[in-house]
């Protein structure tokens, strides 16, 4: 994903947001939240050994209750460009060059791509008397965490080695059960408010690796993982309010 569709799916998630009221009103009684989301991630434990920073673009959705409690579904698609294993150094020349079918180097680019899709519950307290939907929010979730090493290949240049399927034996495809924890600052505004959420969250992903054999190891590896992530997202939300929730019609 390029940066001009994060800041484009951003500035889509902050239109829905300032027109929101359009679905509901005053924020009373039960809601459905979809929410657009971003924000940096700094890998830890085994995933620190592979990865440096990497952002996520979220897309999320919750059934927020009467009394602030919330259940949802939630997918974040990561992506970075540190890469600290280098797992095509077998390939390299003395130079560091990987050499292509015409015996020129080639433009090989190691990235990070990954997802995580989970369910979640959440509730958020309320600090305000005059809006009791704006206030601390917390979560807990459980779900899928895959990460992989991404081969960019070169657009002009072929690397015999890293076609017809054979990048899978260099790029660690990964992915296990994993649990997701987050802590922040929730507001769900009244007619024309703003409704955004930001705050600090933290998955614990127990993964291994999937592809049976490692091309540059020569070896199989059947090594438990545990793949940490800490980062810091803000989100923007539509919300569609239920039930009691004043309407307007356009």
């Amino acid at each position: 994903m390029s940066i001009k569709s994060v800041i484009l799916l951003l500035l889509l998630g902050l239109n829905m947001t300032l027109h929101s009221q359009e679905w509901g009103g005053n924020n009373s009684g039960k809601a459905i939240l979809i929410n657009f989301g971003y924000g940096p991630q700094i890998p830890l434990a085994d995933l620190a050994d592979r990865f440096g920073l990497n952002y996520a673009v979220e897309v999320s959705g919750d059934y927020l209750t009467a009394n602030n409690w919330a259940f949802g579904l939630q997918s974040q698609y990561l992506f970075g460009s540190q890469v600290d294993e280098d797992v095509l150094a077998g390939l390299r020349t003395e130079s560091g060059a990987i050499i292509g079918n015409d015996r020129e180097p080639a433009d090989i680019q190691l990235r990070e791509r990954g997802f995580y899709l989970g369910l979640r519950v959440g509730k958020l307290i309320g600090l305000s008397k005059a809006n009791e939907r704006s206030g601390i929010r917390l979560n807990l979730g459980v779900g899928l965490l895959q990460h992989r090493i991404r081969i960019q290949e070169d657009p002009f240049r072929i690397v015999p080695q890293l076609t017809g399927g054979y990048e899978k034996g260099y790029d660690r495809l990964s992915n296990g059960l994993a649990v997701h924890q987050f802590v922040g600052y929730q507001v769900v505004g009244k007619n024309n408010g703003v409704h955004l959420t930001a705050g600090f969250e933290f998955f614990e992903g127990f993964t291994q690796n999937r592809r049976s054999f490692n091309f540059d190891t020569q070896t199989a590896d059947t090594a438990q993982r545990l793949d940490i992530l800490a980062g810091f997202r803000i989100s923007f939300s539509m919300p569609i309010f239920l039930g009691n929730a004043e309407e307007r019609y356009y």
